[in-house]
């Protein structure tokens, strides 16, 4: 193979002479020499105008996104775990207020107020102006926590002065109904009144213990106050009698009845029918002997009828 080379320096042109050989490690070092020079003009042109990432930073990127949705998907989960717990605390709240509107309907009831000063169906009355807050604040979740932790220390103080107050009007609401109070009778007058008078039998001088109320034969006798029986028979002087202790060292007792319609250890409330009017025992007709007894001292009756304003 003849190859001839031109060149300034050269003079003229000369020209050798290869052998199989050497031509072909010519031509593979003239191939080896385009190609790098292809190779290094394509890595200067990409670094000029491609990405100019290499393969390892992208893989760090790569791993970085990946790392960035792991953390959203924690603050997602975050979020939904609060939210979660402030809809169990919300609903926690809400059954209370649903107790304390339960509360204040039965304190309503048994302080007797008149059911349009407190109405537990409709949302309180509200007013005054309206001050604007800045802009662009915002209420963010530790405040809202916050806000709701205030009103649940606000509502067991509320719930505690509820369930005292209940306790007071319940107390004060038992007490009425053991206390001995009103007429055992509809109908009737007072015949005879507690203290000295004369017996009807004997024309003597003599100590009442007790009221007797004139009526008619089978009259309904209705007990004073709450409590139990402890008596329900015939007794000496008193004829066919109940007795009911109240509590609170008061008991109470019905004469002279022509039948009773309670036994011992019945309970009674008050304005309960106990027995009918008869004139068994010591009477001279239908009439009731009625006794408050006060620690076992018998007291004037007069004194519990007159309390109860009627």
């Amino acid at each position: 193979m003849n190859v001839v080379i031109f060149g300034k320096g050269l003079g003229k042109p000369r020209q050798m002479s290869l052998s199989g050989l050497t031509a072909g490690l010519c031509i593979a070092v003239v191939a080896g020499v385009v190609i790098g020079a292809g190779f290094a003009s394509g890595y200067w042109y990409s670094s000029k105008n491609g990405s100019g990432v290499s393969n390892n930073e992208l893989a760090g990127l790569l791993g970085e996104i990946e790392r960035q949705k792991e953390d959203i998907a924690t603050i997602r989960q975050g979020n939904e775990d609060t939210l979660d717990a402030l809809a169990i605390r919300i609903a926690q709240m809400n059954a209370r207020m649903i107790r304390l509107d339960a509360l204040g309907r039965r304190l309503t009831d048994m302080a007797d107020i008149d059911d349009g000063e407190f109405d537990f169906d409709s949302d309180p009355a509200l007013g005054g102006p309206e001050e604007p807050m800045a802009a662009g604040s915002n209420v963010a979740v530790p405040e809202v926590v916050d806000a709701m932790q205030s009103l649940g220390t606000q509502l067991n103080k509320q719930e505690a002065q509820l369930n005292v107050l209940e306790s007071v009007l319940a107390n004060q609401n038992l007490k009425e109904r053991v206390y001995p109070q009103g007429r055992p009778v509809g109908s009737g007058w007072i015949s005879s009144y507690f203290g000295k008078r004369t017996d009807p039998f004997t024309g003597k001088p003599a100590n009442h213990t007790g009221i007797d109320f004139a009526g008619k034969f089978g009259d309904p006798i209705a007990a004073v106050a709450d409590g139990v029986v402890t008596w329900s028979a015939d007794r000496y002087g008193y004829g066919i009698m109940v007795e009911i202790n109240h509590g609170n060292g008061y008991s109470t007792r019905y004469a002279h009845n022509s039948e009773n319609l309670v036994e011992v250890g019945d309970e009674v409330k008050k304005g309960q029918v106990v027995a009918h009017m008869g004139e068994t025992g010591r009477a001279t007709g239908p009439n009731l002997h009625f006794e408050v007894l006060k620690n076992g001292r018998r007291v004037n009756p007069v004194n519990f009828i007159r309390d109860s304003g009627k």
